[in-house]
């Protein structure tokens, strides 16, 4: 008991120095765990020291850091945990040899020199500092094999924290840096896309293509790889929404569908329920501004 009080007070120091000194956002995540245990904690994440003393009084909580709200975003490169690397990235062992490839053809060196954290599995987090005016989303392997980012609407677990694994450690204390300009354009969101040509049908058929469609984004996200995830969910919120925009599909049935089909990821490889919801609305909204027109043929 004695143990569990004195591990509590350490992880509640170190979420006051994370929001007192550090500026970040703080928000409880369930002790030994990686899951935020409060609703709505990006809205609810705090620098108050006296909201983050009444979290962390009750339990030993592991500490998160709400990333957007922060300004910041980080880098999160795991490693394999014996995955083999698709052709694309063929001989990479991790997260971090990918970095370094794509520095090199950026012509950079590998952005190692800012505040960075090691994980429990031995994973890295290389803290960045948003650019000004700028507002960045989660990815997931849009940047390469084992490499995904958290911004807004993304969460880290911070250093102190505690699992079965191990600890969150600091391995490098340098000031968060600024993101380095190769990766912001590398993760800046799409320009708007054009129009998109409507879609001619035999009468009577709309129904049966928009229900076709819907089944098979669904299918496809339910099915996805864990590495595809995020760009699977997105790819079809974005076609659904389109389907939105256009008039032909409801746009709580198309997020309830995708929802739906994404639940069994939920607590597989740092995927949130937040995460699948932030996901899908944006999709949805990118899709919307290219709306696709169904109509009925001449013939």
């Amino acid at each position: 008991m004695e143990e569990q009080k004195s591990g509590g007070r350490r992880l509640l120091h170190r979420a006051l120095a994370a929001a007192i000194e550090q500026q970040f956002y703080v928000l409880p995540v369930v002790p030994r765990g990686k899951t935020p245990a409060i609703k709505s904690w990006e809205d609810a994440a705090t620098r108050d020291p006296q909201q983050i003393r009444a979290w962390f009084d009750q339990r030993p909580y592991n500490i998160g850091i709400a990333v957007g709200r922060s300004g910041l975003i980080v880098v999160d490169l795991d490693e394999a945990h014996g995955e083999p690397a698709p052709p694309a990235w063929a001989g990479a062992r991790n997260g971090r040899d990918v970095l370094a490839r794509l520095a090199h053809a950026a012509g950079k060196s590998v952005p190692d020199h800012t505040y960075t954290i090691q994980t429990p599995t031995g994973g890295i987090h290389l803290y960045f500092r948003q650019p000004p005016g700028t507002v960045f989303r989660n990815t997931g392997g849009t940047l390469g094999w084992r490499i995904d980012t958290r911004a807004s609407g993304g969460y880290v677990v911070a250093a102190g924290s505690v699992r079965r694994e191990g600890y969150y450690r600091v391995i490098n204390r340098a000031p968060i840096a600024p993101l380095p300009a190769w990766l912001a354009d590398a993760l800046a969101p799409p320009p708007p896309p054009p129009p998109v040509a409507p879609i001619e049908l035999p009468r009577g058929r709309a129904g049966a293509y928009v229900r076709a469609v819907v089944e098979g984004e669904c299918r496809a996200v339910t099915e996805a790889a864990t590495g595809t995830r995020h760009r699977t969910l997105l790819r079809a919120a974005r076609i659904l929404g389109e389907l939105v925009g256009g008039g032909v599909l409801d746009e709580s049935a198309a997020r309830a569908a995708l929802n739906q089909a994404a639940a069994r990821h939920i607590g597989v490889d740092h995927c949130t329920a937040h995460d699948i919801a932030r996901t899908v609305a944006d999709g949805l909204a990118y899709g919307r501004r290219r709306p696709r027109q169904i109509g009925p043929s001449c013939t």
